[in-house]
Formats: structure tokens, C-alpha cells, sequence
């Protein structure tokens, strides 16, 4: 069964909300009705109550039984006779029955019996329901029983009129609560269907355009901002994907542009063996200069659609760090550079990808290299820092700007320079932050123009127990072999 849409939920809602309440309307206005009407009709007959009471008053305390027989016949008899209302004395003697009350002969108990409040009972004579009320009133020392009563014809007519009018009314309340909850649902709705006619109406040659947001702070306008935000990054996602895919296309086009020319060049006329070897050490510089810049490429297409993984796990960092150092002992050689590497005496395991921190640090290396002058000094230092370990590549080199301090990570982004720029494409940088976020720590970078950059990163110590325990002994010894430990980091990579 398919959900059902907002716009039937909030009519449904409505609907229930309002018939609930229409319900509980009428049926608290019967019961409060209802409830006036036994309080009038019960003061009604103990003001009649009371009035018997005047009448005893009236009469004196000497007055005999036949006297005040005699006194309620006159004054009951004819005013009364439809009435109901019957009097007797503490000793069972009756004072006045009226003709209605005598031929139903109701149950009258003794004025010891009656409570303060008096006694409600209620009978039917004929076709009528009479409600009487059994009332104590005390005069000159005695007590005396007073039963009077009325129908409740008038009442039980009142009561039911208005109950026919509110089952009559009822159901067009709950009809109206319908048709409000939809006209309702509707306008409440209306800003959002505008917002999707205007988020419809985007698409990717127009993401500069924005939705727009309500004055008044509410639910919508944060929607509206929401949906502005998202299509802001996705604005700058295609920006990023545009200035990579143009920049790539650009970087590509030199090499392959120089290798048409060369061959073009080459086969424009015979030559001899040495031009000809000439020629192709030239193309094969080119082809490892664009094997780089499409492994480059590669990693980090691969590392923004989730393909590239880095798998965390104890290494020995002075096996790592001694393999890079010899591998870039000869490169810093050739550029006349000074490059030493400081290592504290003790083992450290550090939790890491030994492929990708050696890719790491092979880019931070190559760009020392390339922005340090000859004579200069090239440093690869580690050290412990409580349960990390930072690692550090510090140059004497050209420094970088301030200016380009926020850029500096930014894809074919090269810092410019007076002369001409050093070989690359500008996404070593790039990948290396990749692998930096990747081990859960962040590359950071100090730098004075003219004085050198160090570049920075830390990474958490793998648990002391775990560099005791038989396991971590047989992974000492493959970590001890940098060949075999390459070998099984690049094939999980």
C-alpha cells in the first residue's frame, strides 16, 4: 500500500481534529445542560420545601393537628391541586397530601431518615416522569417531612430538542471541518509546491539561480535556505568538476601536443641513429611525465568516488621512513641538497597505510626539492608527542606567500614564480591532503617567504599491547622487510 500524500494527511488530520471536537462540544453542552436543569428543578422544589416551612412558621407552635390540616387544605387545595407536595409530622401524621402524590403514594420517609440535603427520587405517573424531592424542615422544636415534586415534561423536551439539534448540526460541522481541512491543506501547501516549480525549473546550466525565502521565519524559510545552501555546494561541486576536467584537458594537451611534434618532426625527413635516440629519450621524459599526471588523476578520481581505500594498521614508522629516505637520498643528491632525517632511538608503531604514507611523503619531497635552491637543506624528522607521532618535512627553500597559504591545496593550483615554474601538475599537494584526512589527521603547513616551509601531519601510536603479543611480533618481521611489506600494502590498496 503506497503512503498517502501530505496534502490527504493534512485534510484527514483536519477532519478528525475538528469532528473530534465537534463531538466533544455537543456532547459537553448536553451534559451541562442537562446538569442546569436538575439544579434549577432541585432549587425549584426546596424553595417549595421552604415555603411549607413559612406556612408551619406562620402557624404557631399551639396550633393543633386539625388547624394546620385545615390551614394547608385552604391554602393548597385550589392554588396547588396540579401540584404535588405532602406533609407529615414526626409522628407519622399527615399534614397534606395532594390528590397526584395520594394516587401514586410515593415513598415519604420519616424527617430522622431525610438527609440535610434532601432525598431525589423520581417516578413515572401515566405518561408523565415526576421528580421529587423529600426535604427535613424543623419549626418550633418539631420536625416535619415535606415531599414535593413537578414533571419533567418540559425538561426531557428541552433535553431532547437540543439534542435533535446537534445531531442535525453535527454532521455539517464534521461536513464544513471537511472541506475546511482541504481548502486549508491547500494554502498551507501552496509555498511549497511554488518552492518545487522553482527548484524544477533548475537544473545545470543555471545553478547560480537561488529559491526564494519568505520573510517570516519560519518552517518554509528554513527549507528555502536549506535547499539554497545544498544548491550553493552543488554549484561549486560542477565548478570543481568544470575547472578539473578543463585543467586536466590542459595539462594533457602540452605533453601530447609535444609528442605529435617531435614524431611529425621525426618523420618529416631520414635521420641518423643518434637524432633519432635523441628524439625518443625526449618522447619517453614526456610519456613518464604524462604516466604521472594520469596517475595522479586516477587517484584522485578514484579517491572522490569512494574506489581509492587506505587500510589502517601497526606499522613500524622507522622501516617506512627508512625506505623513503633511501629512496630520495640520490634525488636530493642531484639537486645539491642537504638532506638529513632525524629519528628518535626507540621503535615506533604508528597506526597507518605504509603505501599511502610513502606516497605522502614522496610528494612532500618532490615539492622540497623543487622550491629549494641548490646548498640548501631538505629535513625528514619524526617524533613522539604523547600517543601521537608527528612527522615533518622542513625546507630552507623559496617559502610560501601568505596569500597562498588557503590555495596551496587546491587541485592545478602551482605558485607563481619569477622564473619558470618547476616540472608538475599541481595535484601532489591535493593527494596528499587525501591521504592525510584518510589517516584521520590533517597536513598543515608553516611558512615564511624566503625562509623555507614545513609541512606536518601526526599519527596516532598503535597500543602498547598489541607491540607485545605474538602477532604483533610476526608483523615486526614483515614490517622489518620494506620490499615484502610494499608488496602487501600496494595489493590491499
Amino acid at each position: 500500500m503506497s503512503p498517502l500524500p501530505i496534502r490527504l494527511k493534512l485534510t484527514l488530520w483536519h477532519f478528525f481534529l475538528f469532528a473530534s471536537a465537534a463531538v466533544l462540544i455537543c456532547m459537553a453542552s448536553y451534559w451541562m445542560l442537562q446538569r442546569s436543569l436538575d439544579a434549577t428543578e432541585y432549587h425549584d422544589l426546596q424553595e417549595r420545601a421552604e415555603d411549607v416551612q413559612l406556612i408551619l412558621a406562620h402557624a404557631g407552635p399551639g396550633s393543633s393537628l386539625e388547624q394546620l390540616r385545615t390551614d394547608f387544605a385552604a391554602f393548597y387545595t385550589y392554588k396547588d391541586d396540579g401540584k404535588y407536595l405532602q406533609v407529615r409530622d414526626d409522628h407519622g401524621n399527615w399534614l397534606f397530601r395532594s390528590r397526584r402524590l395520594k394516587a401514586a403514594d410515593p415513598l415519604l420517609p420519616s424527617p430522622e431518615q431525610l438527609p440535610a440535603v434532601g432525598l431525589i427520587a423520581e417516578f413515572h405517573q401515566g405518561d408523565d416522569l415526576v421528580r421529587v424531592l423529600s426535604y427535613s424542615v424543623t419549626v418550633n422544636g418539631r420536625k416535619y417531612a415535606v415531599q414535593t415534586g413537578l414533571s419533567l415534561d418540559r425538561s426531557l423536551l428541552l433535553l431532547t430538542r437540543f439534542r435533535t439539534n446537534m445531531l442535525l448540526l453535527t454532521p455539517a460541522v464534521i461536513l464544513l471541518a471537511g472541506i475546511g481541512g482541504y481548502f486549508m491543506s491547500r494554502k498551507a501547501l501552496r509555498p511549497v509546491a511554488l518552492l518545487a516549480a522553482e527548484a524544477q525549473r533548475i537544473d545545470e546550466r543555471n545553478l547560480h539561480h537561488r529559491l526564494p525565502v519568505p520573510k517570516a521565519k519560519d518552517e518554509l524559510s528554513t527549507l528555502s535556505c536549506t535547499l539554497n545552501n545544498m544548491l550553493e555546494r552543488i554549484d561549486k561541486a560542477f565548478a570543481s568538476v568544470r575547472t578539473f576536467t578543463g585543467n586536466a584537458s590542459h595539462e594533457l594537451r602540452t605533453p601530447i601536443s609535444l609528442l605529435r611534434t617531435e614524431i611529425e618532426v621525426a618523420l618529416y625527413r631520414p635521420r641518423d641513429t643518434e637524432e633519432y635516440r635523441a628524439i625518443l629519450g625526449r618522447l619517453h621524459a614526456e610519456t613518464i611525465r604524462m604516466t604521472s599526471l594520469v596517475e595522479n588523476l586516477l587517484s584522485l578520481a578514484r579517491a572522490d568516488g569512494g574506489a581509492e581505500t587506505i587500510v589502517l594498521a601497526p606499522m613500524r614508522l622507522q622501516a617506512i621512513l627508512d625506505q623513503v629516505a633511501e629512496t630520495w637520498r640520490n634525488a636530493t643528491l642531484q639537486a645539491m641538497l642537504d638532506f638529513r632525517v632525524e629519528m628518535p632511538e626507540t621503535d615506533l608503531f604508528v597506526l597507518s597505510d605504509a603505501s599511502g604514507i610513502r606516497r605522502m611523503l614522496s610528494i612532500l619531497l618532490d615539492n622540497a626539492c623543487k622550491y629549494t635552491p641548490p646548498g640548501g637543506t631538505v629535513t625528514l624528522r619524526a617524533n613522539a608527542i604523547g600517543s601521537r607521532t608527528e612527522i615533518s618535512i622542513q625546507d630552507s627553500g623559496i617559502g610560501i606567500d601568505h596569500a597562498y597559504k588557503e590555495r596551496i591545496f587546491d587541485r592545478f593550483f602551482r605558485i607563481p614564480t619569477n622564473g619558470p615554474l618547476p616540472s608538475g601538475s599541481g595535484l601532489g599537494l591535493s593527494l596528499a591532503k587525501w591521504i592525510a584526512e584518510c589517516h584521520n589527521t590533517e597536513l598543515c603547513l608553516e611558512s615564511t617567504p624566503g625562509d623555507g616551509s614545513c609541512f606536518s601531519f601526526s599519527l596516532q601510536n598503535s597500543n602498547s599491547a598489541f607491540q607485545h603479543s605474538p602477532v604483533a611480533s610476526d608483523l615486526r618481521t614483515k614490517l622489518l622487510d620494506p620490499s615484502r611489506s610494499h608488496q602487501e600494502t600496494t595489493s590491499s590498496v
